[in-house]
């Protein structure tokens, strides 16, 4: 059995929290301040958005933006273990990650069924392929 993973720095990525889902408060700081929703760092150009297939074909993200580097440390050290600590409610058939150059960040209304914010890359770059 994988032993539930610590909550601090670098135990969880820091918009999670744990197998609890993401922290909202921590996700709209990530929108608002362009931070990392691993590291916390400042965002530069490209960001990289990481999802399930579903998501991507919305257009449509639940985990804040990232650097490349640390999209591929999540996909490697929570995504298989602890998709809720990446925002999934439930296991990830295929991750795609996704670069851009810029996002709208969308609050939920109440219209929604969903009330999660999401984050939607407008000017996609590219599909990045798996770390191995």
């Amino acid at each position: 059995m994988i032993d539930q993973p610590r909550v601090g720095i670098g135990a969880i990525p820091f918009a999670s929290r744990g197998d609890l889902g993401l922290d909202k408060m921590r996700v709209v700081q990530c929108a608002l301040s362009r931070i990392c929703g691993v590291c916390a760092q400042t965002l530069d150009r490209p960001v990289v958005f990481l999802g399930s297939e579903q998501e991507a074909a919305r257009n449509a993200f639940w985990f804040p933006p990232t650097h490349r580097s640390c999209a591929e440390h999540a996909l490697r050290t929570w995504a298989r273990d602890w998709p809720a600590s990446m925002g999934q409610r439930e296991p990830v058939a295929r991750w795609v990650m996704v670069a851009t150059s810029g996002f709208e960040f969308v609050r939920p209304t109440r219209e929604l069924v969903d009330r999660r914010p999401t984050f939607a890359p407008n000017s996609l770059v590219e599909e990045l392929p798996l770390p191995a």
